[in-house]
Parts: structure tokens; sequence; C-alpha cells
């Protein structure tokens, strides 16, 4: 339970800062002016989605550690778009909408998920490998608490 809530907190951190940058640089590049105040957003939906996505990932890390980097960062954006897609589906089927709807995006699936994004799943989980280490070392000394 420990790990699911720090990674589900990393999760949320991650995407509020990906969000703010992005919509900077999506600014920048329209010839918009810029809200400096760098206002990143995510969903509650994304705590347990994040959390649980990564204690997936933690099994598959530990099957696919041997492989090359590049073949790990696929596997790992494969199981991005796996848990973005089945996860953003279910939240549709339960709720009547996708709290992260792409649907006007060009490269979308179903509104689900954004082919675009797949060099971002890559490094996201080649940073995961570095994240796991510290939610590791980490948790003994929350259970202690």
């Amino acid at each position: 339970m420990i790990r699911l809530l720090l990674y589900g907190l990393f999760g949320w951190c991650a995407e509020i800062v990906w969000t703010a940058f992005y919509e900077l640089v999506a600014a920048l590049a329209a010839g918009r002016r810029p809200d400096v105040r760098l206002i990143g957003h995510t969903y509650l939906w994304m705590l347990p989605i994040y959390g649980g996505g990564c204690l997936l990932f933690e099994v598959v890390h530990g099957v696919v550690a041997p492989y090359p980097w590049f073949v790990r960062g696929v596997i790992y954006m494969i199981g991005c778009f796996i848990v973005e897609y089945a996860t953003g589906w279910i939240i549709k089927m339960v709720s009547g909408a996708i709290p992260w709807d792409y649907s006007e995006r060009r490269w979308q699936v179903h509104g689900l998920i954004r082919l675009d994004y797949a060099p971002v799943w890559f490094c996201f989980g080649l940073l995961l490998e570095r994240v796991e280490t510290v939610v590791r070392a980490v948790e003994p000394v929350l259970r202690n608490l």
C-alpha cells in the first residue's frame, strides 16, 4: 500500500510538471503569450492509476531488466499505452467521460491515448527504473514511522 501511494504521488507530481511545461511550450509554438505561472493539472483518478500501473511496472521491470535499455523502453511504452487505454475505457464506462479526452488530437486512439506521446512513455518507463530504486529504499523507513 505504501508503494502504491508513493508511486501515485510521483505520478501526480510528474503529470503536473508535464502539463505545466506542455502548455508553456504549446503557447510559445503557437505565438501566444505563455502563462508564466506554469499551472499544471492532474485528475484524482490518476493516483490509483499511477500507483497501480507502477506496481505492474515493478513486475515487468523484474522480467525485462537484463534486456538492453532500448528494448526495455519500448516495452514500458507499450505497457503505459495499455494501462492508459484500459483505465480510460473503464472510467468512460463508469462515468460516461474520459478525464483526459484526446478526441480532438491528431494521433489519438478512441480519445484514450495519444500515439505522439510514445517518446514520453518510453522515457517515463526508463525513469521509473530509478524511481523504483528510491521507492524501495524509502518504503522500509515509512513502515517504521
